[in-house]
């Protein structure tokens, strides 16, 4: 199948608030101390706005060992319905839903714990269930919800220390998460676990409809260990065959990178990749829905950051504001934590690419906490205006480069390699974070891997990198400066 022209935008590129309420439940019994262990405990969280809510739930077994299990509750209210699941198989009939473990999680050991959830629809009320069964076995045991309600009030933007950090990294090895753990922004850094500015270098994928062979084991190790990047960008198209065609499909695909991100150290950026149409609200009930999933699954991982429209264009700031307004507290219902990436007016060129300039986000920002602002760029076709501007926003913006290339506006034609290095150089100067378009062997100049490598097993050597792969190869593998005092 011929693939579209991914970029149909290039060659523009040139030139009802919904909150998001938190429920916390647990099966309605007295205080764990005062239960006996007879089977099973269960906890049921919930994060709801108009119509729909993520329940996230974890299950603890107290009884003998099992090797597959079946979850059972009512709801209270017949308005409630299962949607889109993860981790179990879903089904309801009635009031009654039935989840049952997959592959991976079905061996419970006594004691042993798994976590599952599901988005759903309300209509009337959305109380939580008050009793559960395990194969059978009621559960009446109690656990602790394992995670915190969002705070009512954003969080400032650099929260003073509690204790003192430390100046030591942490056990568990030298891997860009393990070094710098969970991230957030300060001032117009991104910030380690130590309240110190860093800079994360790293590749995006391609779409993964398309390019889905490029992003196995081996491939990805390269990536870790011998481009030593810090980021993995997951670029999950909505249209363009897709989200909007598999919504559960596409959701597991991005999950199972960023956990294959994590088991490497790399942190995972996901990219809900808008393109066409530029409106970002065309597609906001989607954003909702798989934000909701993807922040309800990944909410204890310290790896995850959100960038919530890829390329926003041919609508006003204040549009793209309203829609990040909307979205952002689907995440903070169940991950209050992460970074999240707003995109930028002119195909997130922070207005320059529509004849505008920063001055409209800096005037105007989001009304959210933890969150930085995209910037995109090609170097053949981006130079010194570009740069000028970028160089004077992250004065006042904390910036983060999601997408770039060295060739043309077009993601084709021959690398513009000084106009690259001097757009490098400046990322680096500032610390502005960046993912390189793309980890892929398209047969375009901006692709790093030769056309046919992803068709057979070897990532690493001279002969497998196109001229663009060889020259941000080279970038990325320099040494990383993350400080940890």
């Amino acid at each position: 199948m011929k693939l579209p022209a991914r970029p149909s935008r290039r060659t523009l590129l040139m030139a009802g608030a919904v909150g998001a309420l938190t429920v916390a439940a647990s099966a309605a019994v007295p205080p764990a101390d005062a239960q006996a262990a007879t089977g099973c405990a269960v906890t049921y969280t919930t994060s709801s706005w108009t119509g729909g809510f993520t329940a996230n739930i974890t299950i603890k077994n107290l009884g003998d060992a099992v090797d597959g299990w079946t979850l059972g509750f009512a709801f209270p209210d017949a308005g409630q319905r299962v949607g889109q699941g993860w981790s179990a198989t879903w089904s309801q009939a009635g009031a009654a839903v039935t989840a049952r473990s997959v592959s991976w999680n079905g061996a419970l050991a006594t004691g042993a714990s798994t976590s599952i959830g599901f988005n759903g629809t309300w209509s009337a009320a959305n109380p939580a269930p008050t009793a559960f069964t395990l194969n059978g076995t009621a559960c009446t045991g109690a656990t602790t919800p394992t995670t915190p309600p969002p705070p009512t009030t954003p969080p400032p933007t650099t929260p003073p220390p509690t204790t003192p950090p430390p100046t030591t990294p942490p056990p568990g090895g030298q891997t860009p998460v393990a070094i710098n753990g969970q991230l957030r922004v300060c001032g117009v850094n991104l910030c380690n676990q130590y309240g110190r500015p860093i800079q994360l270098r790293g590749m995006s994928t391609h779409g993964i409809q398309w390019f889905a062979r490029c992003y196995n084991d081996v491939s990805l190790d390269a990536l870790a260990d011998d481009w030593r990047a810090d980021l993995l960008r997951i670029a999950m198209y909505v249209q363009e065959d897709g989200y909007e065609t598999d919504p559960a499909g596409f959701t597991n695909r991005v999950n199972a990178l960023v956990d294959e991100a994590e088991q490497r150290g790399m942190y995972a950026l996901i990219d809900f990749h808008t393109l066409t149409p530029g409106d970002p609200t065309y597609n906001l009930d989607r954003a909702k829905t798989f934000f909701a999933a993807v922040s309800a699954r990944n909410a204890a991982k310290k790896n995850v950051i959100y960038e919530i429209a890829n390329e926003p264009n041919g609508v006003s700031w204040a549009t793209i504001k309203s829609y990040a307004e909307q979205v952002i507290p689907v995440i903070r219902a169940n991950d209050p934590d992460a970074v999240v990436v707003v995109g930028t007016r002119g195909w997130s060129s922070l207005g320059v690419s529509d004849g505008s300039n920063a001055n409209e986000v800096i005037n105007n920002p989001v009304n959210a906490a933890n969150v930085m602002y995209t910037f995109h760029f090609y170097a053949a076709s981006h130079r010194d205006n570009y740069r000028a501007e970028v160089e004077r926003a992250a004065a006042r913006l904390p910036l983060f480069v999601t997408e770039f290339g060295t060739v043309d506006y077009t993601g084709d034609g021959g690398v513009d390699v000084a106009s690259s290095n001097a757009w490098i150089d400046l990322l680096d100067r500032l610390k502005i974070s960046y993912a390189n378009w793309t980890y892929s062997d398209k047969a375009e100049g901006s692709a790093a891997l030769r056309p046919g490598t992803c068709a057979g097993s070897t990532y690493t050597g001279p002969g497998v990198l196109t001229e663009s792969g060889a020259l941000i190869r080279d970038r990325i593998r320099t040494p990383d400066n993350f400080p940890t005092a």
